[in-house]
């Protein structure tokens, strides 16, 4: 009967780690510094260009402060805030013969410094939703014929959907090239075993013609 009851128990291992990571991915905000600095910027630009009126009678002070605003806004999200947040960069390069080159990277982090789901969420809210508003600036500066903001308004579009358009190709690029690494590995196991049954096949047509001698 003992034996009977050791033979029916088996050790069951129970593995928590995709529970940990899940629990780590809807955690809280993991990063409050660089969450903060990714929506600071470009909402104070946004708050600056419609209320610097009210502050300020000097057209040169607050398009110096928005354009200031906007550039530290591309340097942040650019630098900083994407490859905390979500794990992603952009940059351009210029070879030896002069031409500039796009190099995007989408990098896998280790879980404990991986981004939360409110991270990439509010990361890409806040990179898709700013560069509408200002499109839509655009057009409210042309039908209002207030044209001394154009500049300021096309430079806020600019800068911002450079970064949206970098991350976006980060994005669908990193999935890509995972794709490529992974059907590359299929390629070359065909590959490998075709050979090692074409070597397997050799040997057994060697050993078959030894043994008719």
């Amino acid at each position: 009967m003992k034996q009977a009851l050791v033979d029916d128990t088996e050790d069951v291992s129970l593995d928590f780690g995709s529970e940990e990571e899940l629990a780590l991915r809807k955690a809280k905000i993991r990063h409050p510094l660089a969450t903060f600095f990714h929506l600071f910027f470009r909402v104070s630009a946004i708050i600056t260009y419609l209320f610097c009126d009210w502050f300020s009678n000097s057209f040169v002070a607050c398009f110096v402060t928005i354009l200031l605003l906007l550039s530290f806004d591309f340097w942040s999200v650019k630098n900083v805030t994407g490859r905390l947040l979500v794990g992603l960069r952009w940059w351009n390069q210029i070879d030896e013969d002069g031409k500039s080159h796009w190099v995007f990277e989408a990098k896998r982090v280790p879980t404990m410094a991986a981004s939360t789901e409110a991270e990439a969420r509010i990361f890409w809210l806040g990179l898709i939703i700013c560069p509408v508003i200002w499109t839509v600036f655009f057009f409210s500066t042309l039908f209002s014929l207030k044209l001394k903001w154009l500049a300021l308004v096309i430079a806020g579009i600019s800068l911002q959907t450079a970064n949206l358009y970098g991350y976006i190709y980060c994005k669908l690029g990193g999935q890509k090239s995972i794709s490529k690494i992974t059907s590359r590995f299929f390629v070359t196991a065909d590959v490998a075993k075709r050979q090692s049954r074409g070597i397997s096949e050799d040997h057994t047509e060697k050993h078959g013609k030894t043994w008719t001698r």
